[in-house]
Formats: structure tokens, sequence, C-alpha cells
């Protein structure tokens, strides 16, 4: 066979472990995986790399309605490009129904704001905010047979928050369509609760942000979402996991044979609650949901990464400008931390963090790092098997990293629209230099290489549910 391209002598981490061998790419697909593969129009040599199977992010937060006079950092080009450079070759976006939109219709706003602007693929998860007949009954069945098949709720967020039944409903049509259901999970009465009491107390700064969601706060809903789950007879995914507590909750669950999955971020292993107390304003920086907690639950999310507790590792990436009235410096965001908008940019670090924390430091093996964060959000969310693997018959999404590569981590060198990043200064070892997206190379040596080329993905129903 004549390839389009070989990758030769990498370190290539497969589903099945770790191999010396080349990679034959054909008409944007992996056609050959072993040795002496013949000629190829270009042949790249990744001595003293590692070829790993191009990150998918099925946790982000693009151009999405953010409130009056707010507005996010990141449009679908800035956010790919970045995503590209952080070793990235599919992002999961959330399509989220803005008021006098039905659900089709946010989803036809959402597909006319990315197309023709990524650098990677995409593929749109939805936010559910209503339960009225025509969403559940019309709108929501149509677009899973289109290929949305996954949705998050939420338990918190004024306008968002769905109560049990409407979850209870939203968990039924998933059920009876096929679909994966992603929770928020963290109490929003007990949260309003703390906040009232805070701000009558003066306790206005960004940190009481967290202090006015602390743990009891994820645990109990978490329990919650996972007991109306078992009710439903549904799998479900609580996302952005930021303690013990909340994941004991998980685990308990599952020795009672319930199907619910675990996602984490770079967040919960790296910052803690302290960021946000710092010097004036500079707190804002780390405002997001659930709040960075401590060191002992750091631990306590470490541990769970390394059992195999958790089955994916995203960033819940929600980019805000810092010194911008439409963003972090919103309109009474420096008189109380509940006007802050909520949220930080993490799309090109997320792997670097994890690659250097975990791998490099002997945390995880390179197979567990794949599965983190690529092959287990292909199948938990129906892109397997075409993304997410090192396999013969796979898009060829491909990325080559240096091990030997240290650095810290600067906004100067990212390529996202904040005008920050939380991680200023963290020093990392390893980093991608090569992002190859079905075959074709687009970004390298941490410069976009190629025009917008991603597609939409539809998907299939997970796997985890047939």
């Amino acid at each position: 066979m004549y390839h389009d391209t070989i990758i030769k002598n990498a370190r290539v981490v497969t589903g099945s472990g770790e191999t010396l061998c080349d990679i034959g790419i054909k008409d944007g697909c992996i056609a050959t995986l072993g040795l002496d593969l013949g000629p190829a129009h270009e042949v790249i040599d990744a001595t003293g790399l590692i070829a790993l199977p191009g990150g998918i992010d099925s946790h982000v937060h693009i151009a999405q309605p953010s409130g009056p006079g707010i507005e996010m950092a990141d449009d679908f080009a800035s956010a790919t490009r970045s995503a590209a450079c952080g070793g990235n070759t599919t992002v999961m976006p959330f399509c989220l129904q803005d008021d006098g939109y039905t659900l089709r219709e946010a989803v036809a706003d959402y597909h006319a704001k990315a197309d023709g602007q990524c650098f990677v693929d995409v593929s749109f998860h939805l936010i559910i905010k209503n339960t009225d007949p025509q969403t559940i009954g019309q709108d929501l069945p149509a677009l899973i047979e289109a290929g949305y098949t996954s949705f998050k709720i939420f338990m918190t967020y004024e306008g968002l928050a769905l109560s049990d039944s409407q979850i209870l409903e939203v968990m039924d049509a998933a059920k009876r369509h096929n679909a994966m259901v992603m929770v928020h999970a963290e109490n929003e009465a007990a949260i309003e609760f703390l906040r009232d009491k805070a701000e009558a107390h003066g306790e206005t700064a960004p940190l009481y942000h967290a202090r006015t969601r602390p743990v009891p706060v994820e645990r109990e809903a978490t329990h919650r979402a996972i007991s109306l789950a078992e009710i439903a007879g549904v799998p479900v995914t609580i996302v952005h996991v930021s303690n013990g507590a909340a994941l004991d909750e998980i685990m308990r669950a599952r020795q009672r044979g319930v199907k619910v999955f675990a996602e984490t971020c770079p967040q919960y292993i790296t910052l803690t609650a302290d960021d946000l107390d710092r010097a004036g304003f500079e707190g804002a920086k780390y405002v997001c949901s659930p709040p960075p907690r401590d060191t002992d639950e750091q631990n306590a999310i470490w541990a769970g990464i390394e059992r195999g507790d958790f089955n994916l590792f995203s960033s819940d990436h929600c980019p805000f400008r810092f010194a911008d009235p439409a963003g972090k410096d919103a309109a009474g965001a420096r008189a109380s931390f509940r006007n802050i908008p909520n949220g930080i940019p993490g799309i090109e670090t997320r792997l670097p963090i994890l690659f250097s924390e975990g791998v490099m430091k002997g945390r995880i093996s390179l197979s567990r790092f794949a599965e983190l964060t690529a092959t287990n959000h292909a199948r938990l969310y129906g892109l397997a098997p075409r993304k997410g693997a090192i396999a013969v018959g796979a898009d060829a999404d491909i990325v080559l990293w240096d091990p030997t590569l240290t650095k810290q981590i600067s906004q100067n060198d990212l390529h996202h629209g904040s005008d920050y990043t939380p991680w200023e200064g963290f020093a990392v070892t390893g980093w991608p230099v090569r992002t190859i997206l079905r075959g074709k190379t687009v970004c390298q040596n941490n410069t976009i290489t190629e025009s917008a080329s991603g597609t939409y993905l539809p998907r299939k129903s997970p796997e985890v549910l047939l």
C-alpha cells in the first residue's frame, strides 16, 4: 500500500498498551500499524516522541449565552485553535437553549456560529433547561435521532436548575431514546441560603464563592442525582467532581450496580480555594463551580484517578476575560462574588497538566492517560470506534508528545480568547509538539499550520447504553 503519511519510530500508545511501531495513514484514517510500511507521500520521523490518540475534551463551553452584558471570551475559531495547540482533535461544547428559542432552533443557531470556524472536529451536547411538551416530546427525541446523543442538566444556577420531577422527566426521555445524561450536581437551595448569609455578614470577596459552595452542597446533589437515575433506570455521568465525598457517593452507587460515570478536571488537582483569596480582585480569576477545594481533596481526587474511579478528565473550559466589563469585571462583580461570571479557561492546558502531574510523576500510565483524555470520551459519548484510539480504521487523530520538553505555562504562549490563565507560571514536563487531525498536521510547535478544517460529528448512542 502506498500511504499518504507514515509516522516512524514513535512510542505508540494503543488500547492494548504501548509499542514501538510505525503508523500508516491513508485517506485520513489509520490504515496500518507495524514496521517497514513501504513508501509514503510524507514521512514523519517521531524518534523520541510519544504518539497518543488526539485528545477529546468532552466538557467545554464556547460562544454560549452567559447573561445580559456578559460575553464568553472564546468563539469557535479561538477555542478550537487553542484546543489543537493543546493536543486535542475533538471538542464537545454545549448548546444552550436561550430564551425565546426552541431546542431545535438553538441547535441551528449554534451550528451557524461553528460552521467554517473550527480547527478541530466538534460535536455538541445539549443543555436541557425546559421540560415543556415540545422539548421533551418532540425536539429532544428528534435531536437524539439526528446524533445529539448526550445532554446536560443542572441542579444549580437560577434559570437552569431543574426540579427533581423535571430531572426525572429528562432522564426518562434519555432512557427511551438511548442518550447519556450529564449532571452538574450542586444544591441550588443550599447555595442560595449560604450566599444570603455571607452577604448579610459583609462576606462578599471572591473567596466566598468557594465558602458558599462547600463540599456537602456537591455531595448531597451527587447522591440525589444518582438516586434519581436509579429511579429512572438510566446511566448517568456526574461531571466535574471536585472532592472525595462526592466520589464516595459514586463508588457506593456502583457497588449497588448503578451505571454512573465520573469526570474530574485540572482545577481539582492543582488549584485550591486559597487561589480565590488573592489580593484585590485577583481571586475572581479562579471563580468556577464547583470551586477548587483544599490539598486534602486534591489528594482524594488523585487517589480516584490512580485507582481508576474516574472515567473522564475534561477541562470544563468556560472562558471570560478578566479585565473586561463583559467578563470577570462585570457590573457588581467587585461588590459581591455572586456577580462574578462563573468559569475559567483551560482547553489548551488540560492535557499538559495531566501528562506532567500524572504520567511524568508516575501516578498514571500512558495507557491510562489515553483512556482519561480520549478513549473513554469516545466510548461514553458515541464517537467510538472512529475517535479516541490509535487503531486501524479509526480517524488518524494523533498527537506527538515530547516528554522531555519542560516549560512554564504562560498566557503569552496560549491561543484562547481569555486574557489570562489560572495556571500562569505552572511548571510542566511534556508538551504536544504536533497535532494531526484526520491525517493532516493542524498544529506544529505551537503554531497552527492549516486553515479551519474541522468538521461536525453526529454521534451514535454511547456504547455503555447498548
